[in-house]
Protein backbone atom coordinates (compact mmCIF):
# COMPACT_ATOMS: atom_id res chain seq x y z
CA UNK A 1 0.00 0.00 0.00
CA UNK A 2 1.46 3.40 -0.88
CA UNK A 3 2.04 6.57 1.35
CA UNK A 4 -1.24 7.95 -0.74
CA UNK A 5 -3.49 5.53 0.12
CA UNK A 6 -2.04 4.97 4.03
CA UNK A 7 -2.96 8.20 4.15
CA UNK A 8 -6.96 7.71 2.89
CA UNK A 9 -7.18 5.10 4.90
CA UNK A 10 -5.88 6.81 8.07
CA UNK A 11 -7.45 9.75 7.74
CA UNK A 12 -11.03 8.23 7.17
CA UNK A 13 -10.25 6.21 10.59
CA UNK A 14 -12.27 7.07 14.00
CA UNK A 15 -9.03 7.44 15.50
CA UNK A 16 -8.08 10.09 13.00
CA UNK A 17 -11.34 11.75 14.13
CA UNK A 18 -10.64 11.46 17.74
CA UNK A 19 -7.77 13.71 17.08
CA UNK A 20 -9.69 16.05 15.36
CA UNK A 21 -12.13 16.57 17.91
CA UNK A 22 -9.24 16.80 20.81
CA UNK A 23 -7.22 19.38 18.97
CA UNK A 24 -10.57 21.68 18.47
CA UNK A 25 -12.51 20.79 21.66
CA UNK A 26 -9.48 21.17 24.11
CA UNK A 27 -8.79 24.98 23.69
CA UNK A 28 -12.59 25.86 23.79
CA UNK A 29 -12.94 24.12 26.65
CA UNK A 30 -10.48 25.32 29.24
CA UNK A 31 -10.61 28.88 27.98
CA UNK A 32 -13.92 28.73 28.99
CA UNK A 33 -12.95 27.17 32.44
CA UNK A 34 -9.98 29.19 32.72
CA UNK A 35 -12.43 32.43 31.74
CA UNK A 36 -15.61 31.12 34.32
CA UNK A 37 -13.39 30.17 37.34
CA UNK A 38 -11.18 33.24 36.88
CA UNK A 39 -13.63 35.56 37.08
CA UNK A 40 -14.71 33.79 39.78
CA UNK A 41 -11.69 34.15 41.96
CA UNK A 42 -12.05 38.18 40.92
CA UNK A 43 -14.87 38.69 42.47
CA UNK A 44 -14.49 36.45 45.72
CA UNK A 45 -11.08 37.49 46.43
CA UNK A 46 -10.19 40.84 44.84
CA UNK A 47 -13.48 42.82 44.81
CA UNK A 48 -15.07 41.08 47.65
CA UNK A 49 -13.75 41.73 51.29
CA UNK A 50 -12.44 38.38 53.37
CA UNK A 51 -10.44 38.80 56.84
CA UNK A 52 -7.17 37.44 55.22
CA UNK A 53 -7.17 40.72 53.20
CA UNK A 54 -7.45 43.12 55.92
CA UNK A 55 -4.33 44.53 56.86
CA UNK A 56 -2.02 43.58 59.63
CA UNK A 57 -3.37 45.67 62.62
CA UNK A 58 -0.75 47.84 65.14
CA UNK A 59 -1.59 45.67 67.99
CA UNK A 60 -1.16 42.29 66.30
CA UNK A 61 2.40 40.75 66.32
CA UNK A 62 3.96 41.24 63.22
CA UNK A 63 6.05 38.25 62.23
CA UNK A 64 9.89 38.63 60.87
CA UNK A 65 9.87 37.87 57.18
CA UNK A 66 13.51 36.58 55.46
CA UNK A 67 13.95 37.59 52.11
CA UNK A 68 16.21 35.34 50.37
CA UNK A 69 17.56 36.12 47.32
CA UNK A 70 20.06 33.91 45.46
CA UNK A 71 22.55 35.51 42.36
CA UNK A 72 24.73 34.00 39.93
CA UNK A 73 25.97 36.79 37.80
CA UNK A 74 23.52 39.44 38.29
CA UNK A 75 25.95 42.51 38.05
CA UNK A 76 22.87 44.10 36.03
CA UNK A 77 20.57 43.72 37.73
CA UNK A 78 21.18 43.01 41.55
CA UNK A 79 21.44 46.59 42.90
CA UNK A 80 18.35 47.66 41.67
CA UNK A 81 16.67 44.49 43.16
CA UNK A 82 18.14 45.15 46.66
CA UNK A 83 17.28 49.00 46.36
CA UNK A 84 13.97 48.14 45.88
CA UNK A 85 13.16 45.42 48.64
CA UNK A 86 14.65 47.97 51.38
CA UNK A 87 11.86 50.22 50.14
CA UNK A 88 9.35 47.67 51.18
CA UNK A 89 6.87 49.10 53.85
CA UNK A 90 7.26 46.77 56.64
CA UNK A 91 8.69 47.25 60.18
CA UNK A 92 10.27 44.10 60.69
CA UNK A 93 12.45 42.16 57.58
CA UNK A 94 15.65 40.97 56.82
CA UNK A 95 17.32 40.60 53.34
CA UNK A 96 19.74 37.69 52.53
CA UNK A 97 21.73 37.75 49.54
CA UNK A 98 23.31 34.22 48.25
CA UNK A 99 26.37 34.83 45.85
CA UNK A 100 26.87 31.60 44.04
CA UNK A 101 30.71 32.07 42.53
CA UNK A 102 29.38 34.95 40.17
CA UNK A 103 32.30 35.94 38.19
CA UNK A 104 31.14 39.10 36.39
CA UNK A 105 31.36 41.75 39.76
CA UNK A 106 27.72 41.05 41.43
CA UNK A 107 29.42 40.89 44.50
CA UNK A 108 31.02 44.34 43.96
CA UNK A 109 27.18 45.68 43.35
CA UNK A 110 25.97 43.75 46.74
CA UNK A 111 28.53 45.26 49.09
CA UNK A 112 27.56 48.44 49.76
CA UNK A 113 24.25 47.46 50.79
CA UNK A 114 25.72 45.66 53.33
CA UNK A 115 26.15 49.09 55.47
CA UNK A 116 22.51 48.05 56.29
CA UNK A 117 22.04 46.56 58.97
CA UNK A 118 18.99 44.41 57.37
CA UNK A 119 21.13 42.75 54.70
CA UNK A 120 23.24 39.84 55.09
CA UNK A 121 25.63 38.45 52.48
CA UNK A 122 26.38 34.34 52.03
CA UNK A 123 29.09 33.66 49.86
CA UNK A 124 29.06 30.05 48.40
CA UNK A 125 32.28 28.76 47.54
CA UNK A 126 31.23 25.90 44.74
CA UNK A 127 28.71 26.58 42.51
CA UNK A 128 25.84 24.44 42.99
CA UNK A 129 22.60 25.87 41.10
CA UNK A 130 19.58 27.86 42.52
CA UNK A 131 17.84 25.29 44.62
CA UNK A 132 21.21 24.13 46.64
CA UNK A 133 22.01 27.91 47.37
CA UNK A 134 18.46 28.52 48.76
CA UNK A 135 18.77 25.16 50.41
CA UNK A 136 22.13 26.26 52.31
CA UNK A 137 20.71 29.64 52.87
CA UNK A 138 17.52 28.96 54.53
CA UNK A 139 18.79 27.30 57.85
CA UNK A 140 20.24 30.53 58.28
CA UNK A 141 17.82 32.82 58.22
CA UNK A 142 15.80 34.53 61.05
CA UNK A 143 12.32 34.81 59.67
CA UNK A 144 9.02 33.40 60.49
CA UNK A 145 7.90 33.68 56.77
CA UNK A 146 10.49 33.53 53.93
CA UNK A 147 10.02 35.39 50.56
CA UNK A 148 11.97 33.89 48.10
CA UNK A 149 12.78 35.82 44.82
CA UNK A 150 14.73 36.24 41.60
CA UNK A 151 17.77 38.67 41.72
CA UNK A 152 16.54 40.69 39.10
CA UNK A 153 12.97 41.37 39.65
CA UNK A 154 11.68 44.27 42.20
CA UNK A 155 8.61 43.93 44.66
CA UNK A 156 6.02 46.69 44.83
CA UNK A 157 6.42 48.54 48.53
CA UNK A 158 3.37 47.40 49.95
CA UNK A 159 3.84 43.29 48.79
CA UNK A 160 4.04 42.21 52.13
CA UNK A 161 1.13 44.25 53.14
CA UNK A 162 -1.12 41.74 51.31
CA UNK A 163 0.96 38.96 51.76
CA UNK A 164 1.21 38.59 55.39
CA UNK A 165 -2.27 38.50 56.67
CA UNK A 166 -3.12 35.07 54.47
CA UNK A 167 -0.90 33.56 57.43
CA UNK A 168 -3.33 33.91 60.19
CA UNK A 169 -4.60 30.84 58.89
CA UNK A 170 -2.47 28.14 60.47
CA UNK A 171 -3.15 26.06 57.50
CA UNK A 172 -1.38 28.59 55.17
CA UNK A 173 1.92 27.65 54.34
CA UNK A 174 2.54 29.42 51.22
CA UNK A 175 0.99 32.56 48.89
CA UNK A 176 2.29 33.42 45.21
CA UNK A 177 2.55 36.42 43.63
CA UNK A 178 1.31 38.77 40.60
CA UNK A 179 4.75 38.51 38.04
CA UNK A 180 4.58 41.30 35.59
CA UNK A 181 7.16 42.30 32.75
CA UNK A 182 8.97 45.38 33.76
CA UNK A 183 11.67 44.98 30.11
CA UNK A 184 9.20 45.14 27.02
CA UNK A 185 11.45 46.40 24.61
CA UNK A 186 11.24 43.70 21.90
CA UNK A 187 8.32 41.91 20.24
CA UNK A 188 8.50 38.45 22.30
CA UNK A 189 8.10 40.57 25.98
CA UNK A 190 5.81 42.42 24.85
CA UNK A 191 3.75 38.98 24.09
CA UNK A 192 5.10 37.65 27.50
CA UNK A 193 3.48 40.72 29.10
CA UNK A 194 0.18 39.54 27.76
CA UNK A 195 0.65 35.81 28.43
CA UNK A 196 1.64 36.34 32.43
CA UNK A 197 -2.07 38.45 32.88
CA UNK A 198 -4.09 36.36 30.08
CA UNK A 199 -2.31 32.83 30.98
CA UNK A 200 -0.62 32.57 33.79
CA UNK A 201 -2.18 35.28 36.06
CA UNK A 202 -5.78 33.87 34.99
CA UNK A 203 -4.66 30.11 35.46
CA UNK A 204 -3.80 31.27 39.23
CA UNK A 205 -7.10 32.33 40.04
CA UNK A 206 -8.80 29.55 38.45
CA UNK A 207 -6.57 26.78 40.48
CA UNK A 208 -7.45 28.66 43.34
CA UNK A 209 -10.91 27.92 42.89
CA UNK A 210 -10.43 24.81 42.25
CA UNK A 211 -8.46 24.35 45.76
CA UNK A 212 -4.74 23.54 44.66
CA UNK A 213 -2.24 25.53 42.50
CA UNK A 214 -0.06 24.13 40.04
CA UNK A 215 3.41 26.49 40.52
CA UNK A 216 4.84 28.82 43.39
CA UNK A 217 6.59 31.52 40.92
CA UNK A 218 10.15 31.48 41.62
CA UNK A 219 10.45 34.93 41.24
CA UNK A 220 8.02 36.01 43.82
CA UNK A 221 6.79 33.55 46.70
CA UNK A 222 6.67 33.60 50.78
CA UNK A 223 6.61 30.56 52.56
CA UNK A 224 5.98 29.80 56.37
CA UNK A 225 9.11 28.49 57.68
CA UNK A 226 7.53 25.32 59.52
CA UNK A 227 6.00 24.24 55.71
CA UNK A 228 9.26 24.78 54.08
CA UNK A 229 11.37 22.34 56.47
CA UNK A 230 8.37 20.02 56.59
CA UNK A 231 9.09 18.89 52.97
CA UNK A 232 12.61 18.67 53.17
CA UNK A 233 13.31 22.19 50.99
CA UNK A 234 14.10 22.36 47.54
CA UNK A 235 15.01 19.71 45.27
CA UNK A 236 17.76 20.22 43.20
CA UNK A 237 17.22 17.19 40.97
CA UNK A 238 14.60 18.78 39.60
CA UNK A 239 14.44 21.20 36.32
CA UNK A 240 11.69 23.19 38.08
CA UNK A 241 12.52 23.23 41.76
CA UNK A 242 9.04 25.85 42.19
CA UNK A 243 6.42 23.04 40.26
CA UNK A 244 7.78 20.41 42.45
CA UNK A 245 7.94 22.28 45.86
CA UNK A 246 4.51 23.85 45.35
CA UNK A 247 3.04 20.02 44.43
CA UNK A 248 4.98 18.73 47.55
CA UNK A 249 3.56 20.97 50.08
CA UNK A 250 -0.01 20.70 48.66
CA UNK A 251 0.54 16.90 49.28
CA UNK A 252 1.60 17.08 52.76
CA UNK A 253 -1.82 19.39 53.11
CA UNK A 254 -0.75 22.77 53.23
CA UNK A 255 -2.81 25.63 51.89
CA UNK A 256 -1.01 27.38 49.18
CA UNK A 257 -2.74 30.60 47.91
CA UNK A 258 -2.32 33.21 44.84
CA UNK A 259 -2.41 37.23 45.79
CA UNK A 260 -3.11 39.14 42.56
CA UNK A 261 -2.16 42.22 44.91
CA UNK A 262 1.60 41.37 45.66
CA UNK A 263 3.14 42.33 42.17
CA UNK A 264 6.48 42.01 41.36
CA UNK A 265 8.47 43.52 38.45
CA UNK A 266 10.36 40.62 36.94
CA UNK A 267 12.76 40.69 33.69
CA UNK A 268 11.71 38.30 30.75
CA UNK A 269 14.20 36.44 27.81
CA UNK A 270 14.00 39.15 25.17
CA UNK A 271 15.59 36.84 22.48
CA UNK A 272 13.74 33.93 20.80
CA UNK A 273 16.88 31.49 21.98
CA UNK A 274 16.24 32.69 25.57
CA UNK A 275 13.09 32.07 25.58
CA UNK A 276 13.51 28.41 23.99
CA UNK A 277 16.00 27.90 26.91
CA UNK A 278 13.27 29.22 29.30
CA UNK A 279 9.94 27.00 27.85
CA UNK A 280 12.32 23.84 27.69
CA UNK A 281 12.96 24.27 31.56
CA UNK A 282 9.28 24.74 32.34
CA UNK A 283 8.50 21.92 30.56
CA UNK A 284 10.74 19.41 31.25
CA UNK A 285 9.98 20.23 34.72
CA UNK A 286 6.31 19.43 34.32
CA UNK A 287 7.35 16.30 33.00
CA UNK A 288 9.18 15.14 36.34
CA UNK A 289 6.50 16.07 38.77
CA UNK A 290 3.98 14.35 36.77
CA UNK A 291 6.34 11.69 36.62
CA UNK A 292 7.73 11.54 40.43
CA UNK A 293 4.26 12.75 41.72
CA UNK A 294 1.34 11.70 39.49
CA UNK A 295 0.76 7.93 41.17
CA UNK A 296 0.91 9.06 44.66
CA UNK A 297 -1.39 12.11 43.19
CA UNK A 298 -4.03 9.47 42.41
CA UNK A 299 -4.52 8.57 46.19
CA UNK A 300 -8.16 9.46 47.69
CA UNK A 301 -6.66 11.82 50.24
CA UNK A 302 -5.48 14.12 47.00
CA UNK A 303 -8.61 14.45 45.24
CA UNK A 304 -8.45 18.14 45.62
CA UNK A 305 -4.79 18.17 43.56
CA UNK A 306 -7.20 15.97 40.46
CA UNK A 307 -8.01 18.63 38.29
CA UNK A 308 -4.81 20.57 38.21
CA UNK A 309 -2.99 16.96 37.95
CA UNK A 310 -5.61 16.10 35.06
CA UNK A 311 -4.95 19.69 33.47
CA UNK A 312 -1.27 18.75 33.33
CA UNK A 313 -1.79 15.42 31.56
CA UNK A 314 -4.34 16.86 28.68
CA UNK A 315 -2.43 19.43 28.03
CA UNK A 316 0.52 17.33 27.27
CA UNK A 317 -1.40 15.09 25.24
CA UNK A 318 -2.77 18.06 23.59
CA UNK A 319 0.64 18.99 22.46
CA UNK A 320 1.28 15.46 20.89
CA UNK A 321 -2.05 15.79 18.97
CA UNK A 322 -1.04 19.33 17.62
CA UNK A 323 2.49 18.18 16.26
CA UNK A 324 0.90 14.84 15.12
CA UNK A 325 -1.94 16.18 13.27
CA UNK A 326 0.56 19.23 11.53
CA UNK A 327 3.12 16.11 10.32
CA UNK A 328 0.09 14.52 8.78
CA UNK A 329 -1.62 17.21 7.39
CA UNK A 330 1.95 18.64 5.67
CA UNK A 331 2.47 14.94 4.35
CA UNK A 332 -0.74 15.10 2.84
CA UNK A 333 -0.44 18.38 0.61
CA UNK A 334 3.12 16.96 0.01
CA UNK A 335 1.70 13.73 -1.82
CA UNK A 336 -1.63 15.97 -3.36
CA UNK A 337 -4.12 14.62 -1.09
CA UNK A 338 -5.93 17.84 0.42
CA UNK A 339 -6.16 16.35 4.39
CA UNK A 340 -9.72 16.11 6.51
CA UNK A 341 -9.57 18.90 8.99
CA UNK A 342 -7.19 21.26 7.90
CA UNK A 343 -7.45 24.21 5.05
CA UNK A 344 -5.00 26.35 4.30
CA UNK A 345 -7.78 29.35 4.79
CA UNK A 346 -9.05 30.18 7.74
CA UNK A 347 -12.45 28.15 8.48
CA UNK A 348 -15.20 27.65 11.00
CA UNK A 349 -13.30 25.85 13.65
CA UNK A 350 -10.24 27.66 13.31
CA UNK A 351 -11.66 31.01 13.58
CA UNK A 352 -13.39 29.91 16.22
CA UNK A 353 -10.34 28.85 18.32
CA UNK A 354 -8.48 32.15 17.87
CA UNK A 355 -11.65 34.03 18.99
CA UNK A 356 -11.59 32.39 22.36
CA UNK A 357 -8.23 32.45 22.67
CA UNK A 358 -8.64 36.28 22.37
CA UNK A 359 -11.53 36.23 24.41
CA UNK A 360 -9.58 34.67 27.22
CA UNK A 361 -6.52 36.99 26.91
CA UNK A 362 -8.76 40.15 26.80
CA UNK A 363 -10.35 38.49 29.89
CA UNK A 364 -6.90 38.13 31.74
CA UNK A 365 -5.63 42.26 30.65
CA UNK A 366 -9.41 43.04 32.34
CA UNK A 367 -8.68 41.35 35.74
CA UNK A 368 -4.98 43.15 36.60
CA UNK A 369 -5.51 46.18 34.50
CA UNK A 370 -5.52 47.65 38.02
CA UNK A 371 -1.82 45.91 38.42
CA UNK A 372 -0.68 47.06 35.55
CA UNK A 373 -1.64 50.42 34.03
CA UNK A 374 -0.21 50.26 30.52
CA UNK A 375 -0.85 46.37 29.72
CA UNK A 376 -4.11 47.05 27.82
CA UNK A 377 -2.23 48.84 24.63
CA UNK A 378 0.23 46.01 24.07
CA UNK A 379 -3.16 43.84 23.31
CA UNK A 380 -2.98 44.69 19.61
CA UNK A 381 0.01 41.97 19.57
CA UNK A 382 -1.98 39.15 21.86
CA UNK A 383 -3.27 37.85 17.75
CA UNK A 384 -0.14 36.44 17.67
CA UNK A 385 -0.36 34.50 20.82
CA UNK A 386 -1.86 31.22 19.72
CA UNK A 387 0.65 31.16 15.99
CA UNK A 388 3.73 32.09 18.11
CA UNK A 389 3.27 30.19 21.45
CA UNK A 390 1.02 27.10 20.70
CA UNK A 391 4.03 26.21 17.66
CA UNK A 392 6.71 26.88 19.93
CA UNK A 393 5.18 25.26 23.19
CA UNK A 394 3.99 22.35 21.69
CA UNK A 395 7.36 21.39 19.59
CA UNK A 396 9.46 22.09 23.08
CA UNK A 397 6.79 19.96 24.67
CA UNK A 398 6.88 16.92 22.10
CA UNK A 399 11.11 16.74 22.47
CA UNK A 400 11.17 17.89 26.23
CA UNK A 401 8.52 15.41 27.89
CA UNK A 402 10.00 12.35 27.38
CA UNK A 403 13.54 13.57 29.24
CA UNK A 404 11.58 14.31 32.64
CA UNK A 405 10.48 10.42 32.31
CA UNK A 406 13.66 9.21 34.27
CA UNK A 407 13.73 11.97 36.72
CA UNK A 408 13.47 8.72 39.57
CA UNK A 409 16.42 7.12 38.23
CA UNK A 410 18.66 10.62 37.32
CA UNK A 411 21.03 12.45 39.72
CA UNK A 412 22.26 15.04 37.58
CA UNK A 413 21.25 18.75 39.33
CA UNK A 414 18.66 20.62 36.80
CA UNK A 415 19.00 23.31 38.88
CA UNK A 416 21.53 25.63 37.35
CA UNK A 417 20.87 29.47 36.76
CA UNK A 418 18.96 31.40 34.07
CA UNK A 419 20.13 33.57 31.84
CA UNK A 420 20.45 37.37 33.22
CA UNK A 421 17.67 39.32 31.69
CA UNK A 422 19.18 41.99 29.83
Amino acid sequence: MDLYSLLVRFENSNFYLALLLYFAWYPLATSVMWIFTSILFFRQKEVGETDFYDPIGDDEPQPMVSFVIPAYNEKKNIAATLAGVLKVNYPNFEVMVIDDCSTDGTLAEIEPFLTDPRVRLMRKQINEGKAMALNDAIPLTRGELLFIMDADAIPIPDVLKYFVPHFRSPRCGAVTGNPRVANRDSFLAKLQAIEFASIISLMRRAQRVWGRIMTMSGVVGIFRRTALFDVGLYSPEMATEDIDLTWRLQMRHWDVRYESRAVMWMRVPQSLKGLWWQRRRWSLGLSQVLTRHGRTLLEWKHRRFWPVLIEANLSVVWAYTYVILTVIWLISYAVGYPPRGASPIPNFWGMLIASMCLIQLLTGVILDRAYDQVLKKYFIVAVFYPLVYWILMAIITVTTAPVGLNVNRQKRKYTLWKPVRE
